[in-house]
């Protein structure tokens, strides 16, 4: 190997460690640092040595390689299985797609260069051509493909199929075509690589079909996600529309009452009764209060939720410290997406759990924001992935432009929400959940 090859494969491993990095850090949405780049290169460095050294068919380099980025992607980046597979197989895939793209251009034009000085110049632009599909191809499926932890990455496994075919079909056409560079080509060779150039081209084509519908099925779940959510506010909204009229109906009744039990208290105290007075005072005092609710947060809204749902929940123990300041902030929709569904998970972990069952829901403001903490018992089990409650109460929060956060130490779960409650309505995006 002349010194010309080997500092064009130094130049290849540095970009191909830049573009894997920078590609895999973006599309899953972790912070790249320089040690990153380092550590990787080192490695594939390595791995290129070693198996070039003792000669190996090239298929095994390729697949060194993609263990090395899908190792990073776990342990450096922290990012999921599935993801990381993902991000590790269509990182790879990318590059090697740029490299028999121009290998195609190269064993068609190329054989007439060789012997001539010209051929290094076209060696080295052909490298830099690389890099510059590589980053169009990377620019193009960050597009239309995010796997960032913050996003609904519903059935993510099922692109490692797809990315598999196109990546194996690439390799395929590497090791059987562009293996070594042919001093003559005839006629018919040049065309059967410009089919060969054709069909790479399809096979992009085709992965960035495939990247967009599944673009459009993670919005289609976000779409469902948004039609429960409302659904669900919908039905708290009806709720609090008939608690509040058979509350009226028996305020009503209790007024249109009282001048009576006013006359018969009255008569009591004039016949010298104290205690039938004060018996039936208590009667009606138990009447009156079974006319408000049970929780008193200042929203009739969050007051009519919360007595629905923990009055449901008889094994569990309630135990609410909030007052919603007045005027809010929020809208009574907002309000009912957030204790509607923190509600919901709090008692079906409450009811997975064994012993003592418990449910506290505490508020306080904090200048212009407002914390919102949710805490509850739950089972030893390892947590779920977030579902669609969970991100529906964090669009909430972004909405306002607030932040959630959720813990769990053995048996015991909080979330905590916090809202930004001094935003003017009309500052506040329009936002489905």
């Amino acid at each position: 190997m002349d010194y010309f090859s080997l500092c064009l494969d130094g130049l290849c491993l540095v970009g191909q460690s830049v573009m894997h990095i920078a590609f895999v850090s973006r599309l899953t949405g972790k912070k790249q640092k320089i040690r990153h780049f380092a550590v990787y290169l080192f490695l594939l460095c390595i791995i290129q040595w070693f198996f070039t050294t003792f000669d190996f068919h090239d298929v095994l380099p390729i697949g060194a390689e993609l263990l090395l980025l899908y190792g990073v992607n776990r342990l450096a980046l922290q990012n999921r299985q599935a993801v990381s597979w993902a991000a590790a197989i269509l990182a790879v895939y990318i590059s090697q797609l740029s490299f028999g793209i121009v290998n195609s251009v190269e064993v068609i034009l190329f054989p007439r260069m060789v012997g001539k000085p010209l051929l290094y110049l076209l060696c080295l632009l052909a490298t830099l051509t690389v890099f510059a599909i590589c980053a169009c191809c990377c620019g193009a499926v960050l597009k239309f493909l995010s796997l960032r932890e913050d996003r609904q990455m519903p059935y993510v496994g099922l692109l490692l199929f797809p990315g598999l075919f196109f990546f194996a079909a690439e390799l395929y056409i590497l090791q059987t075509s562009y293996s070594v560079l042919p001093s003559s080509i005839s006629l018919g060779e040049a065309g059967k690589h410009g089919a060969l150039l054709v069909m790479q081209i399809l096979g992009l084509a085709a992965l960035l079909c495939t990247l967009y519908a599944y673009q459009h099925i993670c919005h289609s779940f976000q779409t469902q996600a948004a039609l429960r959510s409302l659904e669900q506010a919908t039905q708290a909204q009806k709720n609090y529309i008939a608690e509040a009229q058979r509350r009226y109906e028996q305020t009503k009744a209790f007024r249109h009452d009282i001048a009576n039990h006013l006359s018969v208290l009255n008569g009591l105290l004039n016949n010298g009764k104290p205690d039938e007075s004060k018996a039936y005072l208590n009667k009606l005092k138990t009447v009156s209060t079974s006319l408000s609710f049970p929780y008193q947060t200042g929203n009739p809204v969050v007051d009519i939720l919360l007595s629905e749902k923990l009055g449901l929940a008889k094994e569990i123990t309630a135990e609410v410290s909030l007052l919603l300041p007045r005027p809010c902030g929020m809208d009574d929709f907002d309000l009912c997406v957030i204790f509607a569904n923190a509600l919901d998970n709090a008692i079906n972990a409450c009811q997975s759990a064994e012993g003592t069952k418990w449910i506290r829901i505490r508020g306080e403001r904090q200048g212009d924001f407002y914390m919102l903490a949710f805490e509850n018992t739950c089972s030893d089990e390892p947590l779920p992935p977030a579902g669609t409650g969970l991100s529906n109460i964090k669009s909430v929060a972004e909405k306002y432009h607030g932040a959630t956060l959720t813990e769990k130490v053995g048996q015991h779960f909080s979330l905590n929400v916090l809202l930004n409650i001094s935003l003017h309505p009309k500052n506040i995006s329009e936002q489905t959940y």
